[in-house]
C-alpha cells in the first residue's frame, strides 16, 4: 500500500509516533513541530523535515519491513536466539500472556507492533504451567521464543520478589534453563551476583534475605566469623556494614568488605555491630 500523498507543495504520511520530537521517513529523519498527545499511528503534514500531526491513523506501510516474529513478554517480543526487544504501539486491549505475535522493523530499528498470530496448544499450555507454578520441563513441541519467554517472565517474577531490578541481556543465556527448572533456578540466577561478589573477596555466602525496599540482608562467613550486611539490591552498595566503621559504610560495597573485614582483624580493631 503506497501511504503517500501529496498534497501541493507538501506530502501526508502516515507514520508511526513513539514519542519524543521525531518521527521516521525510509530515508530521512523528520521534527515533529507539535507533538501528538500519546505514542500511535498519526497522519502528518510534512514540509521539508518538519512533519505536523494531523489526525490519528490506522498502520500504513508495513508490508515491506523485515517481519519479526516471537512470543510477547510484557511489552518485549522475544524472538531469535532469546532476544527481548520492546516491541511499541501494541493494541489497547493487551494480548494475553506469552501470545505469538508479529512485529515489523521500522526505519530506525524499532519493532512496531503488526499483529497477533493465531494460537495452538502450546501457548494454552504455557499460560496454564505459569498460573500453577510449574515449569516447561516435561511440555513438548514449545517454540524456542516461548520457552525463553516463560523462562523472563520467572525470572522477573523472582527479581520483583527479591526487590533486585534486572535487564534482559543479563539473563539471556540462562532463560531456557531456567523456563526448565522453575522458580529455584530464577532465584539462584538472580542471587547469583551476590555469591560471585563475595567468592571474588573468598568469602561465602549462607543466607540473603530481602529487607525492604531495594535491600538485601547478607549472611556470609569470612575468616572463620559470621557477618551480616545490609546492602542494596541493585548496586550492592553497603548501608550497614554490619561492623563499625566509624559511619563510612556507604563507601564500602559487598565485594570489598571482606577486604576490610581482613584489615580490621590484622589490625585487631573488628568490632561487630550486628551478629548473625
Amino acid at each position: 500500500m503506497d501511504y503517500r500523498k501529496f498534497l501541493g507543495q507538501g506530502e501526508t504520511w502516515v507514520l508511526p509516533y513513539f514519542g519524543g520530537p521525531h518521527v521516521e521517513l525510509p530515508s530521512r529523519r523528520l521534527r515533529v513541530s507539535s507533538p501528538p498527545p500519546a505514542p500511535g499511528w498519526w497522519r502528518f503534514d510534512v514540509r521539508g523535515r518538519t512533519a505536523t500531526a494531523r489526525e490519528p491513523a490506522g498502520p500504513e506501510g508495513l508490508e515491506g519491513l523485515p517481519l519479526v516474529r516471537g512470543h510477547l513478554w510484557g511489552t518485549r517480543l522475544v524472538h531469535t536466539r532469546a532476544e527481548a526487544e520492546p516491541v511499541r504501539l501494541l493494541p489497547d486491549e493487551e494480548p494475553p500472556r506469552f501470545s505469538p505475535l508479529r512485529a515489523r522493523r521500522w526505519h530506525d530499528g524499532t519493532l512496531v507492533y503488526e499483529a497477533t498470530d493465531f494460537e495452538d496448544e502450546a501457548e494454552a499450555t504455557a499460560r496454564a504451567r505459569w498460573e500453577e507454578g510449574g515449569t516447561l520441563a516435561e511440555v513438548k513441541a514449545v517454540p524456542a521464543s516461548l520457552r525463553a519467554a516463560f523462562g523472563y517472565a520467572m525470572l522477573e517474577s523472582s527479581a520483583h520478589r527479591l526487590g533486585v531490578p534486572f535487564a534482559p541481556a543479563e539473563v539471556r543465556g540462562q532463560v531456557l534453563s531456567v523456563a526448565e527448572a522453575g522458580l529455584v533456578a530464577a532465584e539462584a540466577r538472580i542471587t547469583s551476583r551476590v555469591e560471585r561478589a563475595l567468592d571474588a573477596a573468598g568469602a561465602r555466602l549462607l543466607d540473603l534475605r530481602r529487607r525492604g525496599a531495594g535491600l538485601w540482608e547478607v549472611t556470609f562467613s569470612f575468616m572463620g566469623e559470621r557477618f551480616q550486611s545490609l546492602v542494596e539490591a541493585d548496586t550492592l552498595g553497603v548501608v550497614d556494614a554490619g561492623i563499625c566503621l566509624a559511619g563510612e559504610d556507604r563507601l564500602v560495597t559487598l565485594e570489598s568488605l571482606p577486604s576490610v573485614i581482613r584489615e580490621a582483624i590484622k589490625e585487631d580493631v573488628l568490632v561487630i555491630t550486628r551478629h548473625a
